[in-house]
């Protein structure tokens, strides 16, 4: 078997297994994994849309003004909706 596979067979088998009191006590772990997560996509997101920027810059420096506003724009909307996720999960571990 692969290990994929067996990474699933032992992973249904712990869901399987698990009972509301263990679905709680796991929400806190299911939340910092989710938050870690949103971090690691922020700052992926992040850094592609100063990547494209500067490089649409370097490429046409006349049009720097534009392509900071949209940068700007892009940035924003990158991380509200990391701030949503970050909300979400802890939301999951106070609720």
């Amino acid at each position: 078997m692969r290990f994929s596979n067996l990474l699933l067979v032992a992973l249904l088998g712990v869901l399987a297994t698990a009972t509301p009191l263990f679905a709680a006590e796991g929400a806190g772990l299911g939340a910092g994994i989710g938050m870690g997560l949103a971090i690691i996509g922020i700052g992926i997101g992040i850094g592609l849309v100063g990547y494209a920027a500067l490089s649409g810059i370097a490429r046409q420096p006349e049009q720097a003004g534009a392509i900071q506003g949209a940068m700007f724009i892009l940035a924003g909307l990158v991380e509200g909706a990391g701030i949503i996720a970050l909300v979400l999960c802890l939301a999951l571990v106070f609720l």
